[in-house]
């Protein structure tokens, strides 16, 4: 009587394991699976980066829709079971358009699949892979020269948003019905460029889009941005529609820029906190005007509460779609001060004090190519030997390429992640894995690096003091 008691129970709890179990599964749906059971739309918010960088910190706003799909770059569709959902912004001078739908994965790497994102990334591998993706699927709003090579313009911007700059996310919830009515409104209406930098911008359509989601969830700030819409502000917005409507799901992600020699973006600004903490500006305005100046000072002042949207508890979001918690700082010390010690052991002549730079110098000098599937590979010369070096996480141990040079490959991701990143940027599982190549490709003869479980079961102890 009780066995068959007890072998109820353990069934019971095994239904109730399993059926908990379903649910953790069906409730970790990350930005990059686009699960039509839980469709969502989520605002980038990117960080400015070169020129524009140092003449407005604005940046750039785009929303990612994971239940729409593109049957073409300017006609959308909803997504078949699989499909991952596409980025749709407003750009300025591509083919007339007034909004570009690029898929996920493209859109932040410029490629197809997340193993083929690069390790390490410098302009010549940022325009390979751009001009790559768009002699496949835009020719036709970007082609070619009539000398065969790629044309100038903004096309650019519509493939690999993730090499020029840091993306902050901020996902809530829609509905397929509501995807569907944003499909037919946006297929049925004219699609041409009005782009207007103060009154139609891409933050303005960022913000017509989610407010057709959810109507009047977004919108300006006369007082903060003189009543420019900027994406900062549309942020902002969201989280506090968020913090008035907690029964919709709602979460917060960051996409860190790809390492390398790329210029790192800056942090994000709207209109008056641009004006004020640049010095190229206020410092002027100051001495022709200080009237003028005072009351940019009280406008920034007055709004400080409402700044730095980005960036706070957000979770870590890599291109295999996954999403988890930031590192903390303890781990982040103790990788810099392995890292730092495996160098000076490898290296006692000091060669690699700067890894990312030694290698920085070695990828100028290659050439860039695919291998059989497509993946990113470099191509040099080792002495008068050619060899040739997958760059992606699925080829890098893949090519002729002898061990020191795959070698020198991870020190240089890992230096330019663990010193040019914050800490809420990076990613445990990325590190793990970087950390675990480095010490596979550490000669024996040397200092081997930690294991991962002696090293993890250090960097707990000291966080723990």
């Amino acid at each position: 009587m009780a066995s068959g008691w007890l072998q109820r129970v353990r069934r019971a709890l095994s239904r109730l394991a399993l059926s908990l179990l379903a649910c953790v599964s069906l409730a970790h749906v990350s930005l990059a699976q686009g699960s039509m059971a839980h469709a969502s739309a989520t605002l980038l918010l990117e960080e400015p980066y070169g020129k524009l960088g140092f003449f407005t910190a604005t940046g750039h706003a785009a929303v990612y829709l994971s239940g729409v799909c593109a049957e073409t770059p300017v006609v959308l569709r909803p997504c078949a079971p699989g499909e991952t959902g596409v980025v749709i912004s407003r750009y300025d001078g591509v083919a007339g358009y007034d909004w570009v739908a690029i898929p996920l994965l493209p859109y932040l790497y410029a490629v197809e699949h997340p193993d083929d994102v690069p390790l390490v990334a410098d302009s010549k591998t940022t325009a390979f892979l751009r001009d790559r993706y768009r002699r496949s699927y835009l020719e036709e709003l970007a082609p070619d020269l009539k000398n065969g090579n790629a044309p100038g313009g903004n096309w650019y911007e519509l493939v690999g948003s993730s090499y020029d700059r840091t993306i902050y996310g901020y996902e809530i919830e829609t509905t397929p019905e509501q995807d569907a009515a944003l499909i037919r409104k946006l297929n049925s209406s004219p699609n041409e460029s009005h782009f207007r930098l103060v009154s139609r911008n891409c933050a303005d359509f960022a913000k017509d889009i989610i407010n057709f989601y959810y109507p009047k969830a977004l919108h300006r700030s006369v007082i903060a941005d003189v009543g420019i819409t900027t994406p900062e502000q549309m942020a902002k917005t969201l989280l506090r529609y968020s913090a008035h409507h907690p029964d919709l799901n709602f979460s917060r992600i960051v996409i860190a820029q790809v390492p390398g020699s790329m210029p790192r973006s800056a942090r994000v600004h709207g209109v008056v906190d641009s004006f004020f903490t640049s010095k190229k500006y206020i410092v002027p305005s100051a001495i022709l005007s200080p009237i003028f100046a005072g009351c940019v000072a009280a406008l920034y002042l007055g709004t400080g509460s409402e700044r730095s949207a980005s960036g706070r508890n957000a979770s870590v979001w890599t291109a295999n779609g996954d999403a988890e918690p930031p590192m903390d700082r303890a781990e982040l010390r103790a990788y810099r001060t392995r890292l730092k010690q495996f160098l000076v052991e490898s290296y006692p002549d000091n060669s690699r004090k700067n890894a990312d730079k030694a290698w920085e110098r070695l990828q100028s000098k290659g050439r860039l190519s695919v291998d059989e599937q497509g993946r990113p590979r470099l191509e040099m010369l080792l002495g008068e030997a050619p060899v040739d070096i997958g760059i992606s996480a699925d080829n890098a141990f893949n090519g002729s390429a002898p061990p020191e040079l795959v070698r020198q490959l991870v020190e240089a991701r890992l230096q330019s992640e663990l010193l040019h990143r914050p800490r809420q940027e990076l990613s445990r599982a990325e590190i793990a894995r970087d950390w675990e190549w480095l010490r596979s490709t550490a000669p024996e003869r040397r200092v081997p690096v930690a294991s991962l479980t002696a090293f993890h079961a250090e960097t707990l102890h000291g966080s723990q003091q």
